[in-house]
């Protein structure tokens, strides 16, 4: 009996020591695990990362959870940077490697414990099973005891092993929020610095309109006089927001008050701002960032009419107050006159062009027809009857896709059309002065050059971008390319860069001086860029059939700045055009779209619907907007639709 219990202790020591050697074995390995997972978690789920993705701030996260996060919070999860869009993500392709090889590895190991665990296992069986018939009961209760001992003793370390996976993720819960507290802080310290600030500039105005009005008062002759001033005229001073009354925000910004809180075009603005408020609030930290992120700065009550913002801080609070205003200037457009380019109106007549000369006196309709009609601008807004007639026309030999007028000679127009043609035409006598035919294929867009006037430039599917000069008979230099090119134009404040937009979905931006290697290549539309313009001599805004707008800078390559969407593009060129801070593309529904460039949504939408004295019962279903064009340094457009029914609008 004793030499049993002491074959049974052994036996207890012997599965005792097995499993000791076990649980080792699995806490070396986990512990090792979890030394080396540690880097490769998501801070988002705390798994592996699957489908690694890195933020524009540094952090990596799971392709999903990010997702998700940027749909819900728009900011980094991490440190609260701001992420508005999911463009600001980026494959971590490195990452992504070291989380495949990690799993290989986890998986190799745990089937090297599970198969000795079960090999452990079956040994202790078999052994316990072959002397269960020669144990007595103290030799059972001896096992039991050592078994208990051993149960607790598991229980015990599981539990520990997770309540520290609780620990851990609350400890990093806390992490994050007192980060995400932290930076709430200084976005109520900016906003609070910002709100001063504007409530310093109201008190100013109060206190310069109120001297004003007492200088009429004083200046008036006699008691009539200044009781017409007092009483008549209604001027009183407004108390600044909070108070009793509210300034009405007029024009560009506050310049004047009124006594009514509710006055229609404060109200209308105000309207629109809370239905785009967070749009606003991205476009306030993204004005406001350098501060946010880069200084110090004093709390509010800290400030005082003696210490002003600084000017760095005081351009991007100037630059969000311009966005917030021209924003909400425009709601609506109203048409001042509509006209055909074809007369036939129920057959197809796609306008492909228009375009005003450099005075803004008349205007040209290119397209289908094989005509360009000339038509003087304020002749056709004065006409009572839509009923207008081109003063010139001319008669090209194919579709015409693109018509542009020279920037300083007032009489010179060229025009690209199906057949690859690029041709110069005297817009007085509407004769042809030039022809070039070098093109192979369709040649989509032309452009002239605004500094040297002699420079044309013109794209074609046979993935030619050309320079012509109007001193010279054949092209003076030519650009090959991969891909069909969709669209030219220069910068306007350069007679050597140019940009173009091809069927590769890029947008290619050159110094003519040096064409061996583009200055640099914007990349992000998923389908071909079918216009590009120059907002300003550093911006550019490109469309794409992908039924995108897309903001770029030519100083920060290759991703663009704020992509803009509404419409709907996804196989015809339906017109984009920009006065340098409103932008107008137009729609597969036949609508006109208006953005303001600081801020992704449209401003409002109209349809381009043809007359009602046109029967509608022979609808093309594919009608669209083929053609946009803005009036410079004004509010008015010219829009035109794939049945040649062409609108005058003038934007309120």
């Amino acid at each position: 009996m004793a030499r049993r219990a002491n074959a049974v202790d052994s036996m207890g020591d012997s599965g005792g020591s097995s499993g000791s050697r076990r649980l080792a074995a699995l806490s070396g390995v986990s512990s090792t695990m979890e030394e080396k997972n540690s880097d490769l978690l998501c801070p988002i789920c705390f798994e592996l990362i699957t489908e690694a993705h890195i933020t524009k701030c540094g952090h990596t996260f799971c392709y999903q959870c990010i997702s998700k996060s940027i749909e819900t919070t728009k900011r980094c999860p991490k440190c609260c940077f701001a992420l508005p869009t999911q463009e600001l993500i980026f494959p971590n392709f490195l990452l992504n490697e070291l989380v495949t090889k990690q799993r290989l590895r986890m998986a190799t190991s745990e089937q090297l414990v599970g198969d000795t665990a079960a090999k452990d296992g079956n040994k202790l069986k078999d052994l316990i099973a072959r002397d269960s018939q020669n144990l007595s009961l103290s030799d059972v209760d001896v096992m039991l005891e050592i078994l208990s001992h051993r149960r607790t003793i598991l229980e015990t370390e599981t539990c520990v092993a997770q309540n520290r996976l609780l620990y851990e993720f609350l400890r990093h819960l806390l992490k994050q929020k007192e980060e995400q507290k932290a930076q709430i802080g200084k976005e109520i310290d900016l906003i609070s610095r910002d709100l001063h600030e504007v409530e310093f500039i109201l008190r100013e105005r109060k206190n310069l309109l109120t001297s004003t009005m007492s200088e009429e008062v004083m200046g008036a002759t006699t008691a009539e006089e200044a009781s017409s001033v007092q009483d008549g005229e209604k001027h009183q001073v407004p108390e600044l927001p909070g108070e009793e009354e509210k300034p009405e925000m007029t024009g560009d910004g506050f310049n004047s008050f009124n006594n009514d809180p509710s006055s229609s075009t404060f109200t209308i603005r105000k309207r629109r701002m809370h239905t785009y408020f967070d749009d606003f609030v991205n476009c306030y930290f993204q004005a406001r960032g350098q501060d946010l992120y880069f200084s110090g700065g004093t709390t509010a009550g800290d400030a005082d009419d003696n210490m002003r913002l600084s000017v760095s801080s005081r351009r991007g609070l100037d630059a969000f107050r311009e966005s917030l205003v021209k924003f909400s200037r425009y709601s609506s457009c109203k048409t001042l006159a509509t006209l055909g380019y074809s007369s036939d109106l129920s057959n197809g007549s796609i306008v492909s062009g228009i375009e005003f000369d450099k005075d803004n006196e008349y205007f040209a309709i290119a397209g289908v027809t094989k005509r360009i009609k000339v038509y003087d601008y304020l002749a056709v807004i004065r006409d009572v009857v839509d009923i207008h007639y081109p003063v010139v026309e001319m008669v090209s030999n194919s579709k015409i896709s693109c018509v542009v007028w020279n920037s300083y000679h007032k009489n010179i127009l060229a025009s690209s059309d199906y057949d690859g043609t690029v041709t110069i035409w005297d817009a007085v006598t509407g004769q042809r002065t030039k022809t070039f035919q070098e093109h192979d294929k369709r040649c989509w867009s032309v452009d002239f050059n605004n500094v040297d006037s002699r420079l044309v430039a013109s794209g074609s599917d046979d993935g030619r971008m050309k320079l012509w000069s109007l001193l010279a008979n054949n092209s003076v230099a030519t650009l090959d390319t991969k891909a069909n090119i969709c669209c030219v134009k220069f910068n306007p404040k350069s007679s050597c860069h140019i940009a173009f937009g091809s069927a590769d979905h890029c947008v290619h931006y050159y110094d003519l001086r040096h064409t061996t290697k583009p200055l640099c290549v914007f990349t992000g539309h998923q389908k071909a860029v079918s216009y590009v313009k120059f907002l300003n001599d550093q911006e550019i805004v490109s469309a794409s059939t992908d039924s995108r707008l897309r903001l770029w800078n030519v100083n920060s390559p290759p991703y663009s700045i704020r992509s803009y969407v509404g419409h709907m593009n996804e196989k015809n060129f339906v017109g984009l055009a920009t006065d340098g801070e409103y932008i107008a593309c137009g729609s597969e529904d036949i609508s006109l779209y208006v953005y303001y460039k600081g801020l992704p949504k449209p401003l409002f939408s109209m349809k381009i619907d043809r007359p009602s004295t046109i029967d509608q019962s022979g609808s093309d279903l594919n009608e669209f907007v083929s053609a946009v064009c803005w009036r410079k340094q004004c509010n008015v457009m010219v829009v035109a639709n794939s049945r040649g029914i062409v609108k005058i609008l003038e934007l309120i």
